[in-house]
């Protein structure tokens, strides 16, 4: 039962460690970006030639939902084909992830035209190559919605007070277990150096009392 006990609260500091290191990781992405896009406004931020979108609409649907994060990888536009999904800036400037329905040319210059799988029609806008931001790779269903959350200031400072604050506790419980393992052994090493003059003391005692039994012999005799 002890034993059981034990790996269970191995177990459960196993998963609390990995969740912690898992927000920290999107913490500090989550940062990061943020400082890539104060530092350039006009370009959306990147991470080793990849770029994380959130998904704000359920336009593609089912393949992509709303809440996802999407990650696309930086393509040269000429390298796309029709039925890929590529992010790119819409007119309001903002990035959109549909899928390429078609490829088009006006006066040598060449277009893509896009739709969402859940809509009923086409994009109303093409999508010029200059547009677009990444060619899509991967979803990763539901951290959307938690790097939303993670990035208001207000979640970044209670993340980081809580961070501080569980180092904190854990290096109060190990400097306190260090204390009482120090104090054991102290105390353990008090005992036996006790026990060893005790026993010294005898030894001394024995000796003396052999001794006086042996001149009162020699008396005797």
């Amino acid at each position: 039962m002890k034993l059981e006990k034990q790996w269970s609260k191995k177990l459960a500091n196993i998963g609390l460690t990995i969740v912690f290191i898992i927000l920290t990781i999107i913490l500090l992405a989550n940062i990061y970006i943020m400082i890539q896009s104060k530092t350039n406004k006009n370009k959306v931020p990147s991470l080793f030639g990849y770029k994380p979108f959130i998904v704000l609409s359920g336009s593609m649907e089912t393949e992509i939902h709303k809440g996802d994060l999407v990650l696309t990888k930086i393509v040269n536009p000429k390298s796309l084909k029709k039925n890929e999904v590529i992010a790119f800036r819409d007119s309001e400037n903002t990035v959109t992830t549909h899928r390429i329905i078609d490829i088009v040319e006006n006066d040598g210059v060449k277009y893509f035209i896009t739709k969402g799988d859940n809509n009923s029609s086409q994009d109303q806008n093409l999508v010029e190559f200059k547009d677009v931001e990444g060619k899509y790779i991967v979803r990763i269903p539901g951290i959307g919605s938690i790097m939303k959350t993670l990035a208001e200031p207000t979640t970044i400072i209670i993340i980081l007070l809580g961070i501080t604050a569980i180092f904190a506790m854990g290096f109060m419980i190990s400097t306190k277990k260090q204390r009482e393992i120090e104090q054991r052994e102290y105390l353990e090493f008090k005992l036996n150096k006790e026990r060893e003059e005790e026993a010294k003391k005898q030894k001394k005692t024995t000796s003396k009392q052999k001794k006086t039994g042996s001149k009162r012999n020699n008396s005797n005799n």
